[in-house]
């Protein structure tokens, strides 16, 4: 099968929104063994949007669609597939409805506009959508297949992942299994270096290395006749890479660091809290992100100001003046305080220099000192980041999260 996305939006093409969503459609068809032939974006405009749909078409055997699916006149995808593929609209009522309860629920008026909404290519079928109003369609003809799905990734990635990837799943060859091994504490490079041969051997099961911001991920695809010859290989090459990579794999798919943190604190019954200064609460909320945080996390105090380390966690304002607010003193007196206070079996100190300005030759941009502390432990780590406020402060974090779980794990925490 050949495949082609289209991205629809002039916001997409104004550069006001990245384009998320075709990046996970392309890892989605990849792992599918879909062969992608374009990309394309395109603005709200209907010539160009049916010039675009009708080269694609020519192309290839399946075309996926993102955004125009709203309630406005720019919305336009539904009404040029339709026109492209020679198909009336029609209403699908199970839709309407199903956009009926949701302004019923929300409390929200529904004007006359969403009906729109709930408007299909004749022969199509809805696909239903759990986040918001807009429906996606799949509609084939004449051997195409057109499928249109919402532009927030929020309504479109679960749209895909529950109607659109099973109904490719049971129209490829045999069966495609994949799993995605998540990485933190080694570069790209040197895991290229340490797998390379494992790398050499893209037949089956295919391994691919997969940079993103903080961490690298390894996605292992297999192809079988059965669902269980897909998963035994993979799980054949998984128990190779994590020989060899041991606990630089910190979890599986959609597992985040912070989700395993929060796991680990479950099972041994014990709670934490955070003081943070440069990353700004960024600690916190990436841990209450996580459903069921409440059960392990106390609070996060944001110390900003040096007054605010002093009223707030108890550091003398002695060891400020001596050592700097950015220091290891500092960091390591920020968990100890914020342990004390909340009677937490951890506490978490991160304080540094976000930038861009306040560095200085001694203490650059980037540098950041976090501890922490628990039940026979006291640790505290320089680190020095590079990038923009926001990578910093992101990547802060996910090294504190990562020395964590290492110091939770049932082995030496140092390795």
């Amino acid at each position: 099968m050949r495949a082609e996305i289209i991205s629809v939006g002039t916001e997409l093409l104004l550069g006001e929104i990245v384009d998320t969503n075709a990046a996970f459609l392309s890892e989605e068809l990849a792992a599918l063994g879909i062969e992608l032939y374009h990309r394309t974006t395109v603005g709200d405009n209907a010539q160009r949007l049916k010039q675009a749909i009708t080269e694609a078409l020519a192309r290839v055997d399946l075309v996926l669609t993102s955004g125009g699916l709203g309630p406005t006149a720019d919305d336009l995808t539904k009404e040029t597939v339709a026109e492209v593929l020679g198909l009336s609209l029609v209403l699908d009522r199970p839709s309407l409805e199903a956009i009926e309860s949701y302004f019923a629920k929300t409390g929200r008026p529904m004007t006359e506009n969403n009906y729109k909404q709930a408007l299909i290519p004749e022969g199509g079928a809805a696909l239903p959508n759990r986040k918001g109003t807009a429906p996606g369609v799949s509609v084939r003809k004449g051997g195409k297949w057109v499928v249109c799905l919402p532009g927030p990734p929020q309504e479109l990635i679960p749209m895909f992942r529950e109607y659109v990837r099973p109904q490719l799943e049971a129209e490829s060859r045999g069966v495609i299994r994949s799993r995605v091994l998540r990485l933190y504490g080694m570069g790209e490079s040197t895991l290229v270096q340490e797998i390379a041969d494992l790398l050499s051997k893209q037949t089956n099961p295919a391994l691919a290395p997969l940079a993103s911001e903080g961490e690298v991920r390894l996605r292992i695809t297999a192809s079988a006749e059965t669902v269980a010859e897909a998963e035994a290989a993979i799980i054949g090459l998984e128990r190779k890479l994590r020989a060899r990579l041991g606990h630089t794999i910190y979890g599986v798919d959609d597992e985040t660091l912070e989700a395993v943190v929060v796991g680990f604190l479950k099972q041994r019954g014990e709670t934490l809290a955070v003081a943070e200064s440069c990353t700004g609460g960024l600690l916190a909320n990436r841990i209450t992100d996580v459903p069921g945080a409440s059960a392990v996390f106390d609070r996060g105090v944001v110390a900003y100001s040096n007054r605010s380390k002093e009223e707030l966690l108890g550091i003398p304002a002695a060891v400020i003046e001596r050592a700097g607010a950015v220091s290891p003193e500092v960091a390591t007196l920020m968990a100890q305080g914020v342990r004390d206070r909340t009677g937490s079996d951890w506490g978490i100190g991160i304080t540094g220099i976000a930038g861009p300005g306040g560095g200085t030759a001694e203490k650059p941009v980037g540098l950041v000192y976090f501890a922490l502390v628990g039940p026979g432990v006291s640790l505290v780590r320089e680190a020095r980041f590079t990038g923009d406020r926001q990578q910093i402060k992101r990547r802060t974090t996910q090294a504190v999260l990562d020395l964590f779980r290492r110091t939770l794990l049932p082995v030496n925490p140092e390795s």
